[in-house]
Formats: structure tokens, sequence, C-alpha cells
């Protein structure tokens, strides 16, 4: 095998695997084994932190939002550890880290209607590069409780996202092809998907009906 074709399949199940471990999406695996209910069902019918909230309080909402996040964060380290000392065109975490959060959004094992993978992409952005995501953290968690629009902070955590992975590679002296701009692409694409994610959220904002953190769904 030639290494482009071995390059070839590592891509492919990097991303099958990753795919099918974001698919295990914990709002709907707490609401329907702890609370046998489908949180689809319920608020705005989305399978995320948020609504677990509004919908089953706070220990289902953390428990929803500690596991989507590690599910992000160990499928990146999974992906890196098992793939170290290959010579890759990229970082594979990122195509790891695309997958999971498509996975968490259409999950194959619930239909393929999912949460928004908020949680997931965060989780992921930790183990990839954790200086911008700690500058998002720092810089968006305070404004949450100024605002109190969930979405809103989401969306520019991940405008802001590919921006600081590319500032900070280049800080650290990375090189621009191997490293900075495969590495931005990626990070791009995690942003658009959560953009994509958003998009009746987006809609809500825009007609000022968007609901605030804490508030309950009319």
């Amino acid at each position: 095998m030639n290494d482009f074709g071995m390059i070839f399949y590592i891509c492919m199940g990097v991303a099958a695997v990753s795919y099918l471990i974001g698919s295990c999406n914990m709002a709907i695996i707490i609401s329907k084994f702890h609370k046998f209910k489908d949180i689809r069902d319920y608020g705005s019918g989305n399978a995320g932190t948020t609504n677990m909230l509004r919908t089953f309080g706070r220990r289902a909402a953390s428990y929803t939002f500690g596991g989507d996040f590690v599910k992000g964060a160990l499928t990146v380290f999974l992906a890196r550890e098992a793939l170290r000392g290959f010579e890759l065109p990229f970082d594979m975490g990122y195509l790891a880290a695309i997958f999971v959060v498509l996975g968490h959004i259409f999950p194959v094992y619930f239909k393929f209607k999912g949460g928004k993978g908020v949680a997931t992409a965060f989780g992921a952005m930790l183990v990839l590069n954790w200086m911008a995501f700690c500058t998002i953290l720092i810089g968006l968690v305070p404004m949450l409780f100024v605002i109190r629009i969930v979405s809103a902070i989401s969306l520019c955590g991940a405008a802001l996202y590919p921006v600081l992975t590319a500032l900070v590679l280049w800080l650290q002296k990375a090189d621009f092809a191997t490293e900075i701009l495969p590495d931005t692409i990626c990070a791009l694409i995690l942003a658009a998907l959560t953009f994509y994610a958003h998009r009746e959220n987006i809609a809500r904002f825009r007609n000022g009906t968007e609901n605030f953190f804490g508030e309950k769904k009319t």
C-alpha cells in the first residue's frame, strides 16, 4: 500500500470511529434511560444541555454537559494517541473533532436528530488547542451571566476559535503549510458546523425571540 492509500484509510477510520462515538448523545441517553422520556419531545426539541436544564433540571443538565464534553475531549485524545509516530499531512485530532461533532448533531443511533454539538466541540477544543480554549473560556463565560443568551455565547466562541487557533500557532512559530493552514481550516469547519446547528437560534435572535439562560421555554 502506498502512502496515499495508507493516509486515506487512516482518515476513513478516524472519521468513522469518531462519528460513532459522537452519535452517543448524552441528552437522549440520559432522558431515555433515567427519565424514561425523550428530550426531543420537550421544550425546544434540542438534545442538548440547555434544553435538559429547562426540562429536567440542573443535575440532568450537568450530566449531559459533562458527558458530551468528555466525549469530545476523549475522542480527539484517543485519535492523537493511536496515531502517534505516524507521519501524516495534518493533525488527525482535528478530523476526529469534526466527525465527533457531526455524530452529535446527526446521531446514527437516534434517527440523525441530535443536539447542536457545543459541549462536544468545546471538549475537543480543549485537547486540540488548550490555550485558545482557555482564552475563549475566560472571555465568554462571564458574558453568559450578563447577556444570558447561551446561543450567542456559543456562536461567539465558535467564531473566535479559528482566529485564536491561527494566532496561538503563529506565536508558537508553527509551520504555516503543515500546521497553521490545515489546523485553521479544520477549526473553521468546526465553527461552520456550530453556526449551522444554531441556524434556528440565529433566526430567533434576529427576531428578538431567543430564550434567555435559565428561562423556561414557552
